[in-house]
């Protein structure tokens, strides 16, 4: 019966007979039209929150969710440069207007399973390492959590990334005053965890596209490992071929 409810629910959602930011009637409401328990109501709001229709406000109230804006990012296959809409760039917060990345941690010396698999990527020991996360967002969105991976040895001791609005790969690139090429970019999926959902504000285990990938330096030592989690319905990715 919840799942009829559900269902029924969506449909006015889908057909715009509830408008995106309109309240949902309350679960006495719902479960009195339905003339169903108000459990039974319950359960249908709890689904339709877990297929992401909705968004409950504790002591507020049960609103349709707004449209999600997502971001196009297209990759192209020869020369594996990004493009964020027509804008080539490493990240699709350096130049796009509205956009922000803030720094939330420079580590050294950490030794996670994620510090061990860059160092591996980048040839070194996890000592040798410097990590810098980061929060990205756009038009005011939250749009993804991002980790930056490099050798301390090319990190002057008085390098700090910008604290806010700034692009941290294209800091990282103007302090290592070399240009990076993309070795490989790899994209996947995985299910938020408690780091990753409170920052992007997120249920734990939500899907997030991973894009991880290695960039060296002139000479082809690799130098940069970058890992962004991406809320899922907040991106899709392109591959370009070259004709």
């Amino acid at each position: 019966m919840y799942l009829a409810m559900a269902r029924a629910l969506q449909a006015r959602i889908d057909s715009g007979e509830l408008q995106p930011g309109s309240r949902l009637p309350s679960e006495s409401e719902l479960a009195a039209e339905f003339a169903v328990n108000r459990l039974t109501a319950r359960q249908a709001v709890a689904e339709l929150d877990r297929a992401g229709s909705i968004v409950i406000r504790r002591g507020v109230g049960t609103f349709v969710r707004e449209p999600t804006v997502r971001t196009t990012i297209g990759v192209n296959a020869e020369t594996q440069q990004s493009m964020v809409g027509q804008r080539p760039m490493a990240l699709p917060v350096s130049g796009w207007p509205g956009a922000d990345e803030q720094v939330l941690a420079h580590v050294e010396g950490s030794d996670s399973v994620l510090d061990r698999r860059a160092g591996e990527h980048l040839r070194c020991d996890v000592s040798e390492l410097v990590r810098i996360d980061s929060l990205a967002s756009i038009e005011g969105r939250t749009w993804s959590v991002n980790s930056y991976w490099l050798p301390k040895s090319l990190v002057p001791a008085d390098f700090r990334p910008p604290r806010t609005r700034g692009n941290v790969a294209v800091s990282v690139a103007e302090m290592l005053g070399f240009q990076l090429w993309a070795d490989w970019r790899e994209f996947s999926a995985v299910g938020a965890d408690l780091y990753d959902a409170e920052h992007l504000n997120v249920p734990t285990g939500s899907p997030l596209l991973v894009r991880e990938g290695v960039s060296s330096g002139p000479n082809g030592t690799p130098v940069l490992y970058t890992r962004r989690r991406i809320k899922g319905d907040s991106a899709s990715f392109v591959l370009n071929f070259p004709r």
